[in-house]
């Protein structure tokens, strides 16, 4: 939920309204694609004019209009979803930028790139941004909404007492009871910060007093976050209460075709009306596919648009330069062999992205932990099975009857996680036994794997959710190794020092880039390091094979 989007489109994007009919100059091309982008209600269709726009405002030198282009594509890639894809293209504008004397739009720039850096968790980047905004901003209002900004992102960060801090310096200013959609965003801000800091503190006036503003200014955006600011607060003091506003919620974010928060609103029903879970859940997996399909989809057409304006404006400057040269012809049929290879590979990428994230879904939800019964499931059922199978094909004395004991005991957990039951670790077993066992599974005629340091001390005084995360984070690294490295030696070594434990992971497969680590299957693992508040880093620079160096507190 981004509140300062509105000053960018004020600025840039829909700074005029769309006429019935527009008449452009015969000959200023410049203004004609830029006009149509701002007066076309497809994102899609206006980012391909802005993008014309960009480089005929670049062939004339006028780089201020260059950069504006520029800074409207990145807009769209932003409402789109691509992050990455808006950051660059903003990075990009300011290049362009470095001479001009137009503050403000230096202003909006750094202000969408703090909105990209606060979707992407970057808050410490998103304020540094928002700070960068405010220094090119002379307007008063509009910094005031900057400094709100900058309290919301040390709240989502959890400071909240820096956060209270700033929102306490724009409530001071006479001026922030101008506008009133950001008026009640911030009095709804400095009850959140208060309340969290202060748990005596009672927000609902306050956040009352916020919806009822909004609901007069029709303020959709701004119910849908005070709404969610009325359901976490009593998540756990009324369930039926944070049920109520939550079930608004979703009327608002379905009203505002906002597929994020339709998400999120629903993985909170999911734990506030266990009786409809299924219910929720569906619905949640539905938004959630077609969300991912929507915003690949867009991706590749906008990754598509650009690509098509770069291979025309190349294949003008040819023209221009020498149209009877030998190998114009190669050049075209490379060009369209590029086109094809690339359209193979986006598409080859963006399957199987979201073949992960369909994958990793489950994993996500525990993160967050509000589908704690799907994590359940995954990991017993799913990774059980799975070792099971592993077993059956590296050892060729595991027998029938073995296997049918291990599908025995994956079911009976299953049956124990229908009825509610906790424990899912077999405690029969010391824990230095079950990693012993576990690595021992993935070892065959074709694979070799090594254990060093897994004594039954280095685990001691463990809490039991950290041993389950541990061995989850141990057996998704043998099976993304089965299933990608091509190794053929896997060495797993453990160490205790100063009350942290050291995980070191060696194989001599082929592999990971850096850039496509967390696209490799090992999202979930990253995730459940932070779960136990450990940290991960991938030695890409190897000559062959995979390094991973994991390590985590004790307590």
């Amino acid at each position: 939920m981004k509140y300062l989007y509105f000053l960018c489109s004020l600025c840039l994007l829909y700074s005029c309204k769309k006429n019935s009919e527009v008449n452009f100059p015969e000959k200023n091309y410049n203004s004609h694609f830029y006009n149509l982008a701002k007066s076309s209600d497809d994102e899609k269709t206006a980012f391909k004019y802005f993008n014309y726009a960009k480089d005929d405002y670049l062939n004339k030198k006028d780089s201020l209009m260059a950069g504006k282009s520029l800074i409207n594509m990145a807009i769209i890639l932003s409402n789109q979803g691509d992050n990455y894809g808006s950051l660059q293209t903003s990075i990009e504008a300011n290049k362009i930028l470095k001479n001009s004397t137009s503050k403000e739009t230096f202003a909006s720039n750094y202000n969408c790139m703090a909105i990209v850096s606060e979707n992407l968790r970057q808050y410490d980047k998103s304020i540094e941004y928002y700070q960068k905004a405010i220094e090119y901003t002379s307007d008063t209002i509009i910094r005031l909404a900057y400094l709100n900004n900058i309290g919301n992102s040390y709240l989502l960060n959890k400071n909240y007492l820096k956060a209270l801090e700033y929102f306490k310096q724009v409530l001071k200013n006479k001026k922030s009871i101008i506008n009133k959609v950001d008026y009640a965003r911030v009095i709804n801000n400095y009850a959140k910060a208060s309340y969290l800091i202060n748990p005596n503190y009672n927000p609902i006036p306050i956040y009352e007093k916020s919806l009822q503003i909004r609901i007069k200014e029709k303020d959709l955006q701004g119910q849908n976050y005070v709404l969610a600011s009325f359901t976490d607060f009593y998540q756990n003091k009324d369930n039926q209460k944070a049920l109520s506003y939550a079930l608004q919620r979703y009327s608002v974010a379905k009203a505002m075709k906002n597929p994020d928060d339709q998400l999120e609103t629903l993985q909170k029903l999911i734990v506030l009306d266990p009786t409809n879970y299924l219910k929720y859940f569906n619905q949640f997996q539905s938004i959630n596919d077609s969300t991912q399909i929507a915003r690949s989809s867009s991706k590749y057409q906008f990754a598509l648009i650009r690509y098509e304006t770069e291979e025309k404006n190349a294949e003008n400057m040819r023209l221009k330069a020498d149209k009877a040269q030998k190998d114009s012809l190669f050049f075209k049929q490379s060009i369209i062999l590029l086109i094809v290879i690339l359209a193979l590979v986006i598409t080859i990428v963006l399957y199987r992205k979201r073949q992960i994230r369909l994958k990793q879904e489950n994993e996500l939800r525990i993160k967050e932990n509000q589908l704690k019964l799907s994590k359940k499931v995954h990991d017993v059922v799913a990774n059980g099975i799975y070792q099971v199978m592993t077993k059956i094909e590296n050892q060729e004395s595991f027998s029938k009857d073995e296997a049918l004991d291990e599908l025995e005991f994956v079911y009976e957990k299953s049956r124990d996680i229908s009825y509610e039951k906790t424990d899912l670790t077999n405690n029969e077993k010391n824990f230095n036994e079950k990693i012993s066992e576990l690595i021992g599974s993935f070892n065959n005629d074709t694979v070799k794997t090594y254990l060093a340091g897994n004594d039954a001390s280095i685990w001691k005084g463990l809490q039991e959710s950290t041993l389950t995360e541990v061995y989850q984070i141990v057996r998704e690294l043998l099976v993304n190794m089965k299933k990608h490295s091509r190794a053929d030696r896997v060495v797993f070594r453990f160490e205790r020092e100063n009350e942290f434990i050291k995980i070191y992971y060696t194989d001599n497969g082929i592999g990971i880039p850096g850039d496509i680590i967390y696209k490799n299957g090992l999202s979930s693992t990253v995730s459940r390091i932070e779960t136990i508040k450990g940290e991960i880093i991938f030695d890409t620079k190897t000559e062959r094979g995979l390094k991973i160096n994991i390590s985590f507190p004790v307590s």
